[in-house]
């Protein structure tokens, strides 16, 4: 008798233990006692089969430094430490060459933004990679207060997007609208490129019409008005004014124009355009009249600045056009112009003065052809983006 419970006590504790001895650690968060200057971290203890001993693994980090508020980051590693401690529950085993984290790794709404934010931050245009950003950030903020705070990208279907989509449309426009779902697009198709995500199902989504906004040209008397309101009251925005309609230039163009651009003695302008040649302008004697003394001012220094001429301006390109978009918006307001009117339209009013001059003398394809070659557009021979009568 004595043998039999020798035995099976034996062979029980061994049972007993082998049942009962864990292979991992709960993960753990390591977040520097909320310092954000330092790296935060989730580690955890995996049981080496070799030793059959408990050995610290190499800490994940997984994106959550990139957060920048106490809120997000502490968020996001609880999240990561959730996460971590499901893959481990799956049968997740370091020790096992088979399998890599890689290929289990599922990524939660923040990582997934980030990692596609990351990607694209390389291979987009300044202006493109901004917009990319604006929208895909806002989906994202729409998502977690939508209940998906502790969900996996992989949980966001085609109707969760379209009912996304249906809220921007709502709010602003078709076409604001159709611009979203292209960035989405772009963002779903990155995780599908990089094993994230199994399908693009943006792409599925139809491309609603909408009707393309026009900015509208002023009449003469809307003319004589603005420009004597901005004698009286804003001399750099009038300036500004007096370059995009005599030169007929893009308000982004004369944002960019250097002082080095304006070439006082060869009455020419050298306008800078983004992957494209220099463009020379003649600058015509009203506008010459028009321009201060620029021989004293750094050449490398920008015309228009919101200190006035010749001083140093560093924000971006689409971010200083929007200043002086906001600066006329003061104009239209004290003259109760319309939305429909901005500082494009200047250029729709000044060519379209152009053209009816010289259609007088000549065929309207004639006119276009001499127009396309002043105002530098590059299209179909006679075709161009204004709507101008004839």
């Amino acid at each position: 008798m004595s043998k039999i419970i020798d035995l099976l006590t034996k062979e029980y504790a061994n049972a007993y233990d082998l049942a009962h001895k864990k292979q991992f650690s709960l993960p753990k968060i390591y977040d520097a006692n909320g310092d954000l200057s330092k790296r935060w971290y989730v580690y955890y203890s995996f049981r080496n089969p070799t030793t059959d001993k408990l050995e610290r693994q190499t800490p994940v980090y997984a994106g959550v430094n990139l957060f920048k508020t106490l809120k997000e980051r502490r968020n996001a590693i609880k999240i990561l430490a959730k996460a971590i401690e499901t893959i481990l529950d799956n049968g997740f085993n370091p020790y096992d060459d088979s399998l890599s984290v890689e290929e289990i790794k599922k990524y939660n709404i923040p990582e997934a933004v980030t990692f596609a934010l990351e990607l694209k931050k390389s291979t987009l245009k300044e202006n493109s990679y901004r917009d990319f950003r604006v929208r895909i950030k806002s989906f994202e903020k729409w998502l977690l207060a939508n209940g998906y705070e502790n969900r996996y990208i992989t949980t966001v279907n085609k109707k969760t997007v379209i009912t996304f989509l249906n809220s921007v449309l709502s709010s602003t426009s078709a076409k604001n609208r159709n611009n979203t779902r292209s960035n989405l697009s772009m963002f779903f198709q990155s995780l599908e490129d990089n094993d994230i995500i199994t399908d693009n199902f943006v792409k599925k989504i139809n491309v609603l019409k909408s009707t393309p906004e026009r900015n509208k040209t002023y009449s003469t008397t809307q003319e004589v008005d603005i420009f004597n309101y901005l004698k009286s009251n804003d001399d750099l925005l009038l300036l500004f004014i007096q370059f995009i309609s005599y030169n007929h230039l893009r308000p982004v163009e004369v944002v960019r124009l250097r002082i080095k651009d304006v070439n006082i003695k060869d009455k020419l302008i050298y306008v800078r355009a983004k992957n494209k040649a220099v463009k020379i302008k003649i600058i015509p004697e009203i506008l010459l009249s028009a321009i201060p003394d620029l021989e004293k001012l750094n050449p490398e220094s920008f015309l228009f600045t919101p200190n006035g001429i010749g001083y140093d301006w560093t924000t971006g390109e689409t971010d200083k056009r929007d200043y002086f978009s906001k600066r006329f918006k003061k104009v239209k307001d004290s003259l109760e112009l319309g939305k429909d009117y901005g500082l494009y339209s200047f250029r729709h009013t000044f060519i379209t003065k152009l053209y009816r001059e010289l259609v007088k003398n000549s065929t309207p394809f004639e006119a276009k052809s001499k127009l396309m070659l002043i105002t530098g557009h590059t299209g179909k021979t006679g075709q161009i983006d204004h709507p101008i009568p004839v």
